[in-house]
């Protein structure tokens, strides 16, 4: 759209408040500069991994139940971008958020990532920063990140 900014915006979202509030930005923004929206979520590997080796729950169905937290978090999302004049797509993927957030923009072009801060705590934080952190880095576009 010629004057638009931006044209495809991105929402990852974790299913946090964070995430939520950054959707509601991205579809003001999406709306305003008559941009289309991929929502995005990613079952984080490595987290299915450590669930699987601290629980009962075999790998099938701690991904598969993992699966379905991330089609309601994209389900929530997908009903707060209804209020909005914006054409939307929904992606599921599996991997390292960071990696897969920052693919998904560049394989669909887009230009502004929006985003929540919610982060990892504790010592791997201390290793690997935080995803929003790792997503400035490595994107090839701007990320606008919110956090509380």
């Amino acid at each position: 759209m010629a004057g638009s900014v931006f044209r495809h915006l991105l929402i990852p979202t974790d299913g946090s408040e964070n995430s939520l509030a950054a959707g509601e930005l991205a579809f003001r923004l999406a709306e305003d500069q008559h941009a289309r929206i991929t929502l995005l979520h990613v079952v984080d590997t490595e987290v299915l991994r450590e669930t699987v080796r601290v629980s009962d729950e075999e790998q099938p169905e701690a991904k598969a139940r993992m699966q379905r937290e991330g089609e309601k978090y994209l389900d929530h999302l997908e009903r707060m971008g209804r209020t909005y004049q914006v054409d939307m797509v929904r992606e599921l993927r599996d991997g390292d958020p960071h990696d897969e957030i920052v693919d998904c923009a560049n394989e669909r072009g887009v230009d502004l990532i929006v985003m929540g801060h919610a982060g990892r705590r504790g010592p791997r934080r201390k290793i690997t920063g935080s995803v929003a952190e790792r997503v400035i880095r490595f994107a090839d576009c701007p990320v606008l990140v919110l956090a509380s």
